[in-house]
């Protein structure tokens, strides 16, 4: 009996072997594609589904690839030949809401957005914000770490979760963390899996750490620079105000360009760069008066509002990048971070690769936290050899200014390659090591951050 028909009889018809449905699992949003289609999609309704796939997949040795809303941008999620697709998406149950203790049980598989829209009817929230939270699962925020634009003020997933459930590659479930708001028994395993990326185990619930909804006024404040680094230069001084916003973006000119075409908006400023800042809470039009001052100083032509109609239409142009990218061509959408204060040398280290290597890259930033993500515009399905060497190189210049190879996309297939460089020799054995502990088999989402794990 194969794979296939074991896990037909003993799951039913939650076993997808269309070739649509085989082909969608094969990419995620990076514009990666695995060589090739899965065995088999198994859409899990519930952990006893994840159990039973999990306890064949160890007894016969196959590998397992976990896969949410396949909005990933690092090829994680991706799965080709001889590998079961084992999908968490349908699984999207909020088991409990506690306000009291500000807390939330959930299934992976729940949209960050659609979670947000049943966390509002108990006046409580979830921060992570990524810029695909209409489309993004928590299960998949969670295993790549996720960021977003509100992190600056309200932190990334990571400061979010409380615990997790996984079950683990031989079919056991663990239940980490804690509903407390302080706890160290033991070793934090719940910070191990948060940004693992499928190499330790399938993440089937999460107890979630809430906020009261932000009382007060929501301003917009929209900066247009000159040049980048005029806006890199904007931003870092708004940060050394001490004003602390709640978002605060910036768009390059190609980028800014790109999405005033999709949007059919008026052309802007040849080599404009812009900052989208908002600020929330009570103090939220003093702050925004105040960065507004600052920008000002800086060369900046600013406007303000209060209005949170108009500032979501601001907003808005910030939310279009991804889409704005894919009319330009393939794009292989990159993910660095530095410290604050080197952000325009960092915008000016992407000027020197589009010079040295002849590409575009348009570049976007959550400039209150550093992290920028680059975007690589090729055409074809295959990423070309020169672009993969302009990657390299910016890689290479994040890290010698003190930053990393990924602030919040992951490492998936993309980026395993430069891993040993950031992480260093030692580290890098000690972390497969983890991995191989608890995975022996080495079945869970094999060849993805660790190659060779």
């Amino acid at each position: 009996m194969t794979v296939v028909e074991r896990l037909a009889r003993e799951l039913g018809d939650i076993v997808d072997t269309s070739a649509s449905v085989l082909d969608e699992a094969r990419a995620d949003r990076s514009g990666h594609r695995s060589p090739g289609a899965p065995l088999a999609v198994v859409h899990a309704r519930s952990v006893e589904d994840v159990q039973q796939v999990m306890r064949i997949a160890s007894t016969t040795g196959t590998p397992v690839v976990v896969r949410g809303a396949g909005t990933g941008l690092a090829g994680a999620a991706n799965a080709g030949p001889g590998e079961i697709v084992l999908s968490t998406a349908r699984m999207t149950r909020v088991l409990e809401v506690r306000p009291d203790d500000l807390l939330a049980v959930v299934e992976p598989g729940i949209l960050n957005a659609e979670l947000n829209a049943q966390l509002g009817r108990h006046g409580l929230w979830w921060p992570p914000d990524p810029a695909s939270r209409e489309i993004s699962t928590v299960g998949g925020n969670i295993a790549t770490g996720a960021g977003g634009l509100l992190c600056a003020k309200y932190g990334v997933v990571r400061d979010a979760v409380l615990g997790v459930d996984i079950v683990l590659a031989d079919g056991r479930l663990l239940r980490l963390g804690h509903r407390t708001v302080k706890g160290v028994t033991g070793l934090d395993l719940t910070s191990l899996v948060i940004g693992s990326e499928g190499r330790l185990g399938v993440i089937v619930g999460a107890t979630l750490k809430l906020r009261r909804l932000t009382e007060g006024a929501v301003c917009t404040i929209v900066g247009s620079f000159p040049t980048v680094r005029d806006a890199a230069a904007g931003s870092a001084a708004v940060t050394a105000a001490g004003v602390q916003p709640a978002i605060m973006e910036l768009m390059d000119a190609p980028s800014l360009a790109a999405v005033h075409a999709l949007l059919a908006l008026p052309a802007p400023v040849a080599g404009a760069a812009q900052l989208t800042i908002q600020t929330d809470g009570p103090a939220a039009r003093e702050e925004a008066d105040r960065i507004a001052e600052v920008l000002r100083a800086g060369g900046g032509d600013v406007v303000l509002s209060d209005d949170p109609v108009e500032g979501e239409r601001l907003l808005a142009v910030r939310r279009a990048m991804h889409a704005a990218m894919a009319t330009l061509g393939t794009t292989l959408i990159e993910d660095v971070a530095v410290p604050r204060s080197q952000m325009a040398a960092m915008f000016d280290e992407i000027s020197r690769i589009e010079r040295e290597f002849d590409v575009s890259i348009p570049t976007v930033a959550h400039a209150g936290d550093g992290n920028l993500h680059p975007n690589f515009v090729f055409e074809g399905e295959t990423v070309p050899p020169h672009i993969w060497a302009a990657a390299d190189e910016l890689f290479r210049a994040a890290i010698r200014l003190g930053g990393t190879l990924t602030g919040e996309h992951g490492v998936g297939t993309l980026k395993s390659r430069w891993l040993a460089d950031e992480l260093g020799d030692d580290q890098w054995e000690i972390q497969r090591q983890i991995v191989r502990v608890f995975d022996p088999q080495g079945i869970l989402n094999p060849g993805k951050v660790f190659s060779d794990a």
